[in-house]
Order: C-alpha cells, then structure tokens, then sequence
C-alpha cells in the first residue's frame, strides 16, 4: 500500500471532527477520509449487535476508499466493536481508550468524573480500566444526556446545551471532581459551555483525542507508512445520511480546518 494512502476516521456523526482536527495538526501531511454515518446517530443506546453491523458497514466503506489504518473515532463503537474489527480485518485500528489513566494519576482531589454514553461505560475496556483505578481514586460517571444531539445540530454554544452540560457536570464538581474525562467524540465541541459551568474552579477536562492521535502516528512510523514529508494532504468526506448532512459536515470540518 502506497505510503500516501489515506487514513480512516470513523464516527457515529460529527463528534470524530474533534479526533481529525488533532490528526490535522499533528499529521498534516496524511490524506483523510473521514466518514459519519450521520443517518444512524447517535449510537449511545443501540444494542451491540446494531452497532456492530453499522461499524462494520463503516470500515468497508473505508477500505474500499483505500484506507491504510483505520481510527474508529466513537467510544461507543470502540466499546462494542473493536475486537472484531481487529479480528476480521487485516489492517491497525486505533480505538478511543476511556482516558481514566491519566485523570486518575493527575488528580489532587482524589475525584475524578466521567462524561461518557450508556454504551461506551457499558463496554468492557471502561469497566476494566475503572476497576484498575478505583482503588486510588473515586470513579464518578454520567451519561451526557443529549449532548450528542445538540452538537449534531451545532448549537453546542446555545442555552439549551450549557443548561444540559450544567445539569450533568455540577453534580460531579460538587461532589469534589477535579479532572473531567470526555469519553465520547462528540462532547470536547462542548467545551466552551463546560468552562462556563466550572467557572472558576479548578477542574480540567481530559480529552483523549492527542493522545489517539499519538498512537496512530506511531503505528505508522513503525509499519513505514507516514505520509512522505511534504505530501499535499487530500481531505474527503463521506456519509450514509443525505446531501445536506454532508454540506454541514464539509462545511464544519472547514472551519476546523482553518482554525486549528
């Protein structure tokens, strides 16, 4: 496979933009197909046989796109699906690991939360990382209750979304949170109305998506397949929803783009 093949980014919606913007500063020089499935979001209460078949569909999609390593960039279908991926196909998947490590040894208070979907913290890799730390740190965890949604419509900065991040964050930091774990794609688009919430108060965010990028970067050092030095990065986008969908996300990763 051509060292200028393109790498995979794979999403339930338009949460894995905060995963392809990390991958556009640190890889600047790798094409990327990204694709959001868009038509199936969100994945968060899907069964596992579900989001299994909609993983499945994703990475052929990829791979028929000539895709050299794959980021399944949705906790949820990390949780529920990667095992099989790396089984039955012949080619890296990096997954989203629950970031419960670093906020664990980071944490002074002792307290750490964790914003995550139902099925992501039903996954086994949550549950076996929670159980690592626990005895050194209270392991507070929430499900983000429609945050998925508000940042499919992009209205992460509007009212209704710091009223839904408050409801959900407030609890955490009052029971002595200081480091906030984002376990889902799509909630570091929330972060504006989550500094809102903290305020003043010391609790940092943990977002996993560098350090994913990080592995991604190593794999392909070792497999010799980085993009050669000064490649002109092709970007495409691609989604089983419709027409409009796919201007949004186009429109939105541009933004990205031009801001990072």
């Amino acid at each position: 496979m051509s060292r200028n093949a393109p790498i995979g980014i794979f999403d339930s919606g338009m949460g894995g933009l905060s995963v392809w913007r990390e991958l556009r500063r640190e890889l600047p020089c790798e094409s990327v197909v990204y694709l959001a499935d868009g038509k199936n979001c969100p994945y968060g209460e899907r069964s596992a046989e579900e989001i299994a078949s909609l993983t499945r569909a994703a990475v052929e999609e990829l791979l028929a796109r000539g895709a050299k390593l794959i980021i399944v960039a949705c906790n949820t279908a990390t949780a529920m699906a990667i095992d099989m991926l790396r089984k039955d196909y012949d080619i890296p998947f990096v997954g989203m690991e629950p970031a419960v490590k670093p906020a664990a040894l980071s944490s002074r208070s002792g307290v750490i939360g964790i914003l995550a979907t139902q099925a992501a913290l039903a996954g086994g890799l949550f549950r076996a990382t929670s159980a690592r730390y626990s005895s050194q740190v209270e392991i507070l965890s929430a499900v983000g209750e429609g945050f998925v949604e508000v940042v499919e419509q992009g209205a992460e900065e509007s009212p209704e979304a710091e009223s839904l991040v408050r409801r959900v964050l407030e609890p955490m930091i009052e029971a002595g949170a200081d480091r906030i774990v984002l376990g889902c794609t799509h909630y570091p688009f929330l972060e504006g109305s989550m500094r809102r919430v903290i305020g003043t108060r010391e609790v940092e965010l943990v977002n996993p998506a560098p350090a994913v990028v990080r592995r991604a970067k190593w794999l392909l050092e070792q497999s010799g397949e980085l993009a050669e030095e000064g490649h002109k990065a092709e970007l495409s986008f691609v989604t089983f929803a419709d027409d409009e969908y796919l201007a949004r996300l186009k429109a939105r990763a541009t933004n990205i783009d031009e801001c990072r």
